[in-house]
């Protein structure tokens, strides 16, 4: 194992999401409600925004849920935590893009402020979940 590499505790990580669909995720639930919300705020851009921030908000978004859900239907709790760690990268794309959407006038206040909110529920929830499923086995 590298330096870089968390310790995976392969029983447990089995124990804990063995017969588990993703649906039954929090982390994949909330960010199912992220790009709903994504989804709604991004249809009144612009129209000369469709291919550009509108598309890339929207597809970082949709990588978050699904990132998620490949990953949990992997076979080892290293490969869960790697796709995991994509879905944290989406949502990073996500944050900056609708602060970005936020200064060119597209996204008001108070919408902003929801939408990083949601974010950082996402992230909190992540982060959880990437650190039960690096925790060494206690047995």
């Amino acid at each position: 194992m590298s330096s870089c590499q968390l310790p995976v505790a392969s029983n447990s990580w089995r124990g804990a999401f063995l017969g588990r669909s993703y649906k039954d995720l929090v982390a994949w639930n909330k960010s199912m409600d992220l790009v709903t919300a994504i989804y709604r705020s991004t249809g009144a851009f612009p129209k000369d925004e469709l291919f550009g921030i509108t598309s890339q908000l929207r597809r970082a978004a949709v990588s978050i849920p699904s990132n998620i859900a490949e990953g949990q239907g992997r076979l080892s709790g290293g490969e869960f935590r790697h796709f995991l760690g994509q879905a944290r990268g989406s949502l990073m794309e996500v944050e900056t893009q609708v602060q970005i959407a936020h200064n060119l006038g597209y996204l008001q206040e108070d919408s902003l402020g929801v939408l990083l909110e949601a974010c950082a529920e996402v992230g909190r929830i992540l982060n959880g979940l990437i650190a039960s499923i690096s925790k060494p086995s206690d047995t």
